[in-house]
């Protein structure tokens, strides 16, 4: 083999190891790249990370004999990424849902095998020997994983965690492209950084016998500066004030009750529930004040009507309003997760309209309804909301709510800008326990905040309770497992970032145009190597 030969083969992290001997060694790897990548994510923050390790899984597709050989990397890749970052799936269906432990980690492996095939399939659409090395890197690799995971956030009502966007949020230059381009904009640049780096390493290597030259070859290639022009980029990007300020800032409390999933539903611990809450909430002298999601753990038609109207005059008291999470059941049967708002406003209430799939609903009932049994979960059959609900006009602001798990999907949050001034969301992400479920969720808030320009609310049963401003930074934010009240000034904000008028629009453009490109490149060489 000869010395150019070698330098051709060479390049990524993987020549630093021995050589693979099967796709068995080549499996394990990408598991283990995964796997590393979940400190790129809250609450480890290591935003580097998931660069360095895409950038090696796109060197090991290179290197696959075969497309079904980089689809199985891939899937490896995505088995150790799910199965470490969100293997607290198991915790929701055993601890409190009480699926047996076998069957529960038997779903949360499917589960986890189920989001490893979108890597997969990127991995599958990129193999093509055919294909030139700054083609496949630098413009097919990236589009692909960027669809792939875009796809991940809307096929079977979706599941967008642990997007690579997410990684960067908030203090990598790269969140810079999240109000301009969306999360999805923030993954394409992720990825494109990925193979950038790549192109790099190989020029790095192929540079290793002229020493003299080496820093100065590498530095000064365009592929270098490339690299420096997308961080620079997102960079500026983050100076941009997208939004502008409306009205005086307001006082704001947001309330943590801390009741333990176990006891939530219990009817002998309801009246205690409803104490906490009250207690917190007349302690507030805000205008607004905001309890979690299902705060009242009965339907809303249920719940003491002396209480209420007592929480509805302190927030009149305060010149504002409260708004509580509570489940609200309609005369014809069908029952909402609701937010419903007293006070000096007339009562509003927001629905719920993007379900959990066997939280809330179960899909496929005639098929998958047996699982009714199975796991103890209350109310698991939800009615969605109307897609097309207007903030709720609450204490001098327009609010838009969302409800749990809605704020992971951003085109849905935009429906109700430009309109609206604040964000709000309630959880009761008590259902995962002491994981790292919380704070990857607070992870995904700041980047809906930094999408729209706006304040995000966040009020939680058991944490994170915080302020998040619309750079995305967590400005305020109450202890996890703790009966807390977080109270902060905030400022409401008018205006339209750009994703909140393009929505996932253009980072799917940029990623068409990308493969349009490389479709372009690759027959340009075929007609040239003719001739």
């Amino acid at each position: 083999m000869s010395a150019g030969r070698r330098i051709r083969g060479s390049g990524g992290l993987s020549s630093l190891l021995p050589p693979p001997s099967s796709l068995a060694f080549s499996f394990i790897t990408a598991f283990f790249l995964g796997a590393v990548t979940v400190f790129g994510f809250a609450p480890y923050y290591v935003f580097p990370l998931p660069v360095l390790t895409l950038a090696e899984l796109f060197f090991m597709w290179s290197r696959a004999e075969s497309p079904r050989a980089a689809a199985a990397t891939g899937f490896a890749y995505g088995l150790g990424l799910f199965l470490f970052g969100v293997s607290w799936v198991y915790v929701s269906l055993h601890d409190f849902g009480a699926m047996p432990a076998p069957l529960a980690a038997v779903a949360t492996f499917l589960f986890c095998a189920f989001l490893a095939l979108f890597p997969a399939a990127a991995g599958y659409a990129c193999a093509r020997p055919a294909v030139a090395r700054a083609v496949r890197y630098g413009l097919l690799a990236p589009a692909a994983w960027t669809l792939t995971e875009w796809t991940r956030g809307w096929i079977f009502t979706g599941f967008p965690w642990l997007t690579f966007g997410y990684s960067q949020v908030p203090s990598s230059p790269l969140a810079g492209y999240a109000p301009a381009l969306g999360i999805y904009g923030v993954s394409l640049a992720v990825a494109l950084s990925a193979g950038i780096l790549i192109l790099l390493w190989q020029r790095a290597i192929a540079a290793i016998p002229h020493p003299s030259s080496l820093i100065l070859r590498v530095v000064l290639h365009r592929s270098a500066l490339l690299l420096v022009l997308v961080w620079l980029a997102g960079w500026a990007l983050k100076q941009v004030e997208w939004t502008q300020p409306v009205g005086s800032p307001l006082k704001v409390s947001l309330l943590q009750g801390n009741i333990p999933q176990d006891l939530k539903w219990r009817e002998d611990k309801v009246l205690e529930t409803l104490e906490t809450h009250r207690a917190l909430a007349m302690l507030s002298r805000s205008p607004l004040i905001v309890l979690p999601e299902t705060a009242l753990p009965l339907f809303l038609e249920q719940a003491p009507r002396e209480y209420l109207s007592e929480l509805a005059g302190h927030a009149r008291e305060n010149g504002g309003d409260i708004l509580i999470g509570v489940p609200e059941r309609l005369p014809g049967g069908e029952y909402f997760n609701s937010v419903v708002s007293f006070g000096t406003a007339p009562t509003q209430t927001y629905r719920k309209s993007h379900l959990v799939p066997f939280g809330e609903f179960i899909p496929l009932r005639p098929l998958l309804g047996w699982l009714v049994g199975v796991l103890a979960i209350p109310l698991q059959d939800f009615s969605r909301g109307a897609e097309d609900q207007r903030p709720l006009a609450v204490a001098g602001q327009r609010v838009a709510v969302n409800i749990c798990y809605e704020d992971a999907f951003g085109e849905e949050i935009i429906r109700q800008l430009p309109e609206a001034t604040l964000l709000v969301n309630v959880s009761n992400v008590a259902w995962f326990g002491r994981s790292i479920a919380p704070r990857q969720h607070v992870q995904i808030s700041q980047a809906r905040a930094l999408e729209t320009g706006r304040t995000m609310l966040r009020a939680t049963n058991t944490g994170i309770t915080g302020v998040i401003g619309p750079d995305g930074e967590l400005k305020a934010a109450a202890p996890e497992f703790a009966v807390a009240t977080v109270t902060h000034r905030v400022q409401g904000y008018g205006g339209a970032t750009p994703y909140v008028r393009w929505g996932n629009t253009a980072a799917l453009v940029l990623c068409a145009l990308l493969i349009a490109a490389a479709v372009a490149i690759q027959r340009y060489a075929a007609r040239s190597a003719t001739v």
